[in-house]
């Protein structure tokens, strides 16, 4: 096909883009083509037609309804790093909201309403001028649309929830170009199917969440040992959770000792088990109490346990995670770490290929496990632990290597697993196809029901299918 009919398409619809939109349009043409595809993850290079870059949701309305008349593939672009890249297509629209940052907090009501494209930094940084918190990440670049729309693990998730739990409405518009609220009284399947099965259903503009008394100072275990010890570590952190109050959230990682000047260089990039936890409440007597037990795992490499603010804990690892390295992760829930799983855990932490490379165990149960288990689309509820495979390097040459053995570990843990996968660690496109029912669980015929009801010509198919 000649080069000029392949372009035509993609210039009608850029050309209908710029006649309603007050935002960006760039094509392939546009001196912004290259830093408007580029995304977080560095293993992601895609070469969309036309990036819609939307200042308002009157925008996204004329992006929607412009791609309804052309027919593009289409993704959604929120504001921070999803790892599998799903946020751009090849030769399609991308829906890019990145541009939308606006924040309200209203204090007496504690909520809070913020754009898609805002981050978790940016909207901690709003709420926590009245000591407030959404449950968000554990990475203030993440953005708040992906990782609510997933579910939402976060540093205090057993004491407030998922981010999903704290939502008390969605502004979406739908495949028919209109903008409706989704709450428990308008909407109520599709506030359901947004939260934990967020994709396909629509385009999230913003998000109204209830907010948390939390802060501005948080107590927090951060405890590195040595990896000498590190199979007696993780059975006994193990055994910790089992007796952890709501009020802690304990996760553990194999990794490195960061490469930071406060550490001796001797230390640096050297193996090491983490243990970190934080409390859900106000530092104090308390709070340490709650904490001890994860502190105490016997003698530590080093001891950074403390107090600190609220949004110094949420970007303590954003430097970890810079833009443009390379970064793929999968993960299984479990109900249980046999002394076998664990075993596993460290043979294959063994033959990690890079230092930027970890396994994270995350602890859920307390508030995550008091929600109904049909009250949103997270279909995990029960689920004791997470464990994520995560790969992160920078040499293009190693990435066969590192995505195979994250692809490898995650095989090696499948039989401790309970047979469930989160959605924002879920691998890339490649693996979309062993991820049917392990997402969502029994709730994807409904899922499925609720997406066809709002979005019948498949819209948005594409989008929902991807990791």
């Amino acid at each position: 096909m000649p080069s000029e009919q392949i372009k035509a398409p993609e210039h009608a619809l850029a050309e209908r883009l710029r006649s309603g939109l007050r935002g960006e349009v760039v094509d392939r043409g546009h001196p912004a083509y290259d830093e408007a595809r580029t995304v977080w993850n560095g293993l992601i290079d895609r070469e969309p037609a036309v990036i819609a870059r939307c200042a308002g949701t009157a925008d996204v309305v004329e992006a929607v309804t412009a791609a309804r008349e052309h027919r593009p593939v289409v993704s959604i672009r929120g504001g921070g790093h999803q790892v599998a890249g799903s946020a751009v297509c090849d030769d399609g629209l991308v829906i890019d909201l990145s541009h939308m940052k606006g924040v309200h907090v209203d204090p007496a009501a504690r909520t809070a309403r913020a754009q898609a494209g805002v981050t978790w930094g940016e909207l901690d940084r709003e709420t926590q001028l009245s000591g407030l918190a959404a449950p968000g990440g554990e990475i203030s670049a993440t953005g708040i649309a992906g990782l609510t729309l997933g579910g939402g693990f976060g540093f205090v998730m057993r004491t407030f929830g998922l981010s999903c739990d704290s939502v008390r409405s969605m502004e979406i518009v739908t495949a028919d170009g209109t903008v409706r609220t989704a709450s428990r009284e308008e909407e109520p399947d599709l506030f359901w199917a947004a939260r934990g099965g967020g994709r396909g259903l629509g385009v999230v503009t913003s998000f109204e969440f209830g907010l948390h008394p939390l802060g501005p100072e948080v107590a927090g275990v951060l405890v590195l040992h040595p990896y000498e010890r590190a199979g007696e570590v993780l059975r006994a952190w193990r055994d910790a959770t089992y007796s952890a109050p709501e009020t802690v959230t304990p996760e553990l990682l194999l990794w490195s000792v960061p490469a930071d000047p406060a550490i001796p260089k001797d230390l640096r990039r050297s193996k090491c088990v983490m243990v970190g936890a934080v409390y859900g409440g106000p530092p104090g007597n308390g709070a340490t109490a709650a904490l001890a037990p994860q502190r105490e795992l016997g003698p530590p490499l080093m001891d950074l346990s403390g107090t600190l603010p609220y949004v110094a804990l949420q970007s303590a690892n954003t430097w970890r995670f810079p833009d443009g390295e390379r970064y793929f992760m999968k993960s299984h829930f479990m109900d249980e770490l046999t002394d076998e799983a664990l075993w596993t855990l460290l043979e294959w932490d063994s033959r990690r290929p890079t230092p930027e490379s970890l396994i994270v165990i995350r602890t859920l149960g307390g508030a995550v496990a008091r929600v109904d288990p049909d009250d949103s689309a997270f279909a995990h509820r029960s689920a004791r632990y997470n464990v994520s495979i995560d790969a992160g390097w920078r040499d293009p040459a190693l990435d066969e290597a590192a995505t195979g053995w994250a692809r490898s570990a995650w095989d090696a843990m499948k039989p401790f697993s309970s047979g469930g996968t989160y959605v924002n660690f879920a691998g890339l496109g490649k693996d979309a196809g062993e991820l049917h029912g392990a997402v969502f669980g029994s709730h994807e015929e409904r899922l499925e029901r609720t997406r066809a009801a709002y979005d019948p010509e498949g819209l948005f198919a594409q989008a929902a299918r991807r990791p």
